[in-house]
């Protein structure tokens, strides 16, 4: 066997042109494959990360009627949660929110308006929310953040003073006057026509509802981490009437678009590896070709074919891994410097995705199952296309090789 290794390695570096043919076709295969799915991949976590942090977080703990009926008569009391250890490693930050709808009115102008009970200093951290803010000041506990959108329509200014109107818990009127400490600006178009973020303890006195939040939103380290803390987490719950649910199951039409576009790219990949596959053919073709006579001189001075087969065998694998080697050394710095500074997107790119409230950036994904996955792939369709010279050589005719 070390005789065959010594033998197909020289044979590669016998004619170096072809062997960097080969060895590059595969590795750019592997680079580019790579590239792309780490890309995608990247941008799903984005797009996940971005949900999580202004929605619903990785985890949402509520009523267990909350999600189907999202009033405030559905809410709970915050001191069910403050009783359990949800500490956690894997749990970046959890924030308490309450929500409900009113009536917002200025002058002789009035809206409908979502309203929001938030931690200000929790959800600056979890939301970002405090980069919104556009104009006033983001940390005056007895005034409202208001919508662009929705002042503008409402014709209002920070400073200005914002009635507001509706139902509280358990049927009881609800009304107040409060003062505008600032104006908050958000891409997404329904937000910045209609939200109205307040103190938490602001908004429960509005309606109401002392202690009682609508959600608690747990945002984890790791978006992989879902299932695990769902685990635990139920586990910690089990006692108590409350829903537990995952971003999966609050996000359905997210985990769709992922989906149809993760087997886009799949698609993609296939006629990458098809275009690929045809480089790497030529190339074995032209292997068997070129050397045709000189395998026929070896079959006819008592090397049997079997063994011919194992020599090329070897000669094709030692090709195969310096090329998904030289593929793989090729993407990783580029993946490590994208993952570290994301491509900036401007323009019309830009504001497309922040339309839908997501960073305008296209991250790349550092994750070793990428280089694994491609590598083994590439090898793999490598190994499939060596049964060609194989079969060329079982089938091969001394007297016919010779006169090649």
């Amino acid at each position: 066997m070390i005789l065959y290794i010594k033998l197909a390695w020289r044979n590669v570096w016998r004619s170096k042109k072809r062997t960097w043919i080969t060895a590059s076709s595969i590795a750019f295969s592997v680079f580019f494959a790579c590239l792309m799915q780490s890309s995608q991949l990247g941008s799903y976590d984005n797009m996940i990360d971005n949900s999580a942090r202004f929605f619903t977080g990785h985890l949402g703990i509520h009523q267990v009627d909350f999600w189907e009926d999202q009033i405030i008569d559905n809410s709970f009391d915050q001191q069910e949660l403050i009783q359990l250890d949800l500490s956690n490693s894997d749990i970046l930050i959890g924030v308490p929110r309450l929500s409900s709808f009113a009536l917002a009115s200025y002058g002789d102008k009035t809206k409908g308006a979502a309203l929001f009970g938030v931690s200000l200093p929790l959800e600056a951290e979890f939301s970002y929310l405090k980069r919104k803010l556009i104009e006033g000041d983001y940390n005056n506990k007895g005034g409202v953040l208001m919508a662009e959108g929705l002042a503008a329509n409402l014709n209002l200014r920070v400073g200005d003073t914002l009635v507001l109107m509706g139902q509280g818990y358990h049927g009881v009127n609800a009304a107040g006057k409060y003062p505008v400490s600032g104006i908050l600006k958000f891409p997404i178009p329904t937000l910045n026509q209609g939200a109205i973020y307040l103190p938490l303890e602001t908004l429960q006195e509005f309606l109401s509802a002392p202690n009682m939040i609508s959600s608690y939103s747990i945002l984890l380290k790791d978006s992989q981490d879902t299932e695990l803390m769902r685990s635990h987490m139920e586990t910690i719950l089990k006692d108590k009437e409350l829903g537990l649910m995952t971003w999966q199951e609050m996000l359905p039409d997210l985990v769709s678009s992922i989906e149809l576009d993760y087997y886009g790219g799949w698609v993609i990949l296939i006629i990458l590896y098809v275009v690929i596959g045809f480089g790497i053919f030529g190339t074995f073709l032209m292997m068997i070709k070129e050397r045709t006579y000189e395998l026929g001189i070896l079959n006819a001075i008592g090397m049997n074919k079997y063994r011919i087969q194992a020599m090329v065998a070897i000669e094709i694998f030692l090709l195969i891994f310096l090329g998904v080697l030289m593929g793989l050394l090729m993407a990783t710095p580029i993946i490590l410097y994208f993952w570290s500074n994301p491509i900036l997107l401007s323009g019309d790119a830009a504001l497309a995705m922040e339309k839908f409230g997501y960073e305008p950036i296209i991250p790349f994904a550092l994750n070793f199952k990428i280089f694994y996955n491609q590598g083994i792939s590439i090898f793999v369709i490598a190994l499939f296309l060596a049964i060609y010279p194989m079969l060329a050589i079982k089938q091969l005719k001394i007297i016919k090789a010779l006169n090649e």
